[in-house]
């Protein structure tokens, strides 16, 4: 397919002054772990908290995209690894916004997280590894999935028939059964304050 037609537009307002106005270091929190781990429970008190101290920010939740601008996307390697670059580039543009992104996705594989990370600029991309054992996520099960998955009724089920591939050097690690949800977002609203991301 050619782009040879297509013309990149420059915007009059750059993301600097969006970001200025907003008084805040636009970001993507990138929440990576298991089915069950508590990604979407502690994004969204996190953004919650974001909120109530004047911060501008959007959360995208796995479950939430595959209603709407991913529902033509499977389970399978090959769509997972298309659900995250699509979720990368709408988190491009909110960073563009000067927005913090909140992001929950299991998203296995490092290459992709990578993909994401690559496609802002330094410092903009934040990997927040949500750690909870494999046994505390079946414990939990919120959806029934695990059940089904060790069922063999659902197929490329992370942890289970497919792979998660766990960061290697995340900017935020998160134990979750040592800090509960309440440590585990003060643990990141620390790194934002300390990192300079809570004010222009």
């Amino acid at each position: 397919m050619s782009h040879t037609n297509i013309v990149w537009h420059n915007h009059q307002v750059s993301n600097a002054e969006r970001a200025k106005i907003k008084n805040q270091k636009p970001c993507i929190l990138w929440f990576t772990g298991l089915s069950g781990s508590g990604k979407s429970t502690i994004a969204n008190a996190l953004e919650l908290k974001l909120f109530e101290i004047g911060k501008h920010t959007y959360l995208l939740d796995g479950d939430n995209i595959r209603h709407g601008l991913n529902k033509d996307l499977a389970f399978n390697d090959h769509d997972r690894i298309e659900n995250i670059r699509r979720i990368g580039e709408v988190s491009k543009l909110f960073v563009d916004a000067g927005l913090i992104v909140i992001t929950a996705f299991i998203s296995p594989f490092c290459s992709d997280r990578q993909i994401v990370h690559d496609l802002v600029a330094e410092g903009e991309f934040i990997e927040v590894f949500v750690d909870t054992p494999i046994d505390i996520c079946e414990q939990r099960d919120p959806k029934g999935l695990y059940t089904k998955a060790r069922n063999g009724d659902i197929p490329f089920f992370t942890g289970i028939s497919s792979p998660y591939e766990a960061p290697q050097e995340p900017q935020i690690h998160l134990l979750t059964e040592e800090l509960g949800i309440e440590g585990c977002v003060s643990t990141i609203i620390d790194y934002l304050q300390s990192k300079g991301y809570l004010h222009a």
